[in-house]
């Protein structure tokens, strides 16, 4: 299981990366992979404010869908359009193409309640 050291992570299986006062969010290798395929990704939530742990959005695979968390406060402003046509970067590149969102977030004191990469996989069993 990939689980990059230079990032953040949340119990709820979301990966982020810090820049100055933007974060990059999408899942974790692991989430995709208990996922399975991806064949669907929703955010609806462009140009909103809203507070950590609302959803604001969602991702389907073959078998079941899941909300997706916000893992800090902030403004969403920017969806990865490239995932309306190939979703299936999710599975194949979840750190990289498969990113999900670009947030402006709003209290940089939330990112100490975010995980580090050993911290998730203890939770993560890996």
């Amino acid at each position: 299981m990939n689980t990059p050291s230079e990032l953040k992570y949340t119990k709820d299986h979301e990966w982020i990366k810090i820049e100055g006062d933007t974060a990059t969010i999408g899942i974790t290798d692991f989430a995709q992979s208990e996922l399975g395929d991806i064949v669907y990704v929703e955010v609806d939530t462009l140009d909103e404010t809203l507070d950590a742990e609302e959803v604001f959005g969602t991702v389907e695979a073959v078998k079941t869908v899941s909300d997706l968390f916000l893992p800090l406060s902030g403004e969403i402003i920017e969806f990865n359009e490239s995932l309306e046509d190939e979703p299936e970067k999710v599975n194949t590149d979840p750190y990289g193409a498969g990113w999900m969102i670009k947030m402006k977030f709003s209290d940089a004191s939330q990112i100490e309640n975010l995980m580090s990469a050993e911290d998730y996989k203890a939770l993560i069993g890996g």
